[in-house]
């Protein structure tokens, strides 16, 4: 086989994810995703069960593997007790592995993720830090969070939050310590490995698109050509 499919089959979650998918499509009609997405679990499934090594990379670099919700409703319907959704985390971690995430809108979009929530967990210990939800990035949250987010601290004292605050309460400022031992957990489980990959991978996609790294962050983070939806 292949040397995608080698790599892929090294997932575990690629051996527990297929069990003779029938491709009934039951799937894809119950797919929450697949109602407003370009997005197939049923077909998805079939290209993978070809073996075609191109078929692979050419999923790989597309942007439908970044369609998934990840509901795993797929999982709670299929007769012969598949997990799409399983798959498409398998999928979406050998393109992540290869690089290859780059290479469409929706993979690109791995660098603010790893940014906005990734760097967020190791930094505050929190997936979603509120200092950082700017409303430049965010308008679509309105004028009311822009609001909010220029007074974090009187709004957190009045809902009686702990922003940033010693001792216990909402969002209270997390012990140093406990980011290091956070910090010693993803280097040790190569966590840290693969943030580092995806800005390698990232950085070498700015450059190949005649852009810097800031560039490029900004462009990715706001970018939408809108041709994702299912006509």
């Amino acid at each position: 086989m292949g040397k995608l499919y080698d790599m892929l089959q090294e997932d575990i979650r690629y051996e527990e994810a297929l069990n003779a998918c029938i491709n009934c499509g039951t799937c894809t009609a119950l797919c929450p995703a697949a109602e407003f997405y370009d997005y197939d679990p049923r077909q998805i499934v079939d290209l993978v069960q070809k073996h075609d090594e191109k078929t692979l990379e050419d999923l790989l670099k597309s942007n439908r593997i970044w369609y998934c919700g990840e509901c795993m409703s797929c999982v709670t319907r299929c007769p012969r007790n598949n997990a799409p959704g399983m798959l498409i985390q398998a999928l979406r971690t050998l393109s992540q592995r290869t690089g290859m995430f780059t290479a469409s809108e929706k993979g690109r979009q791995q660098l603010a993720l790893k940014r906005a929530i990734g760097e967020s967990i190791l930094k505050h210990g929190y997936c979603v830090y509120p200092r950082n939800v700017v409303f430049e990035r965010h308008p679509e949250a309105g004028l009311v969070w822009k609001w909010e987010h220029d007074h974090l601290d009187d709004v957190f004292e009045r809902l009686g939050g702990n922003l940033d605050g010693e001792g216990p309460g909402v969002l209270r400022k997390i012990p140093q310590e406990s980011l290091d031992e956070l910090q010693r957990i993803f280097d040790v489980t190569g966590g840290q490995a693969f943030y580092d990959n995806i800005e390698q991978c990232s950085a070498e996609k700015a450059k190949e698109m005649g852009m810097t790294e800031k560039e490029y962050a900004d462009y990715i983070f706001t970018y939408n050509s809108d041709r994702h939806g299912r006509e």
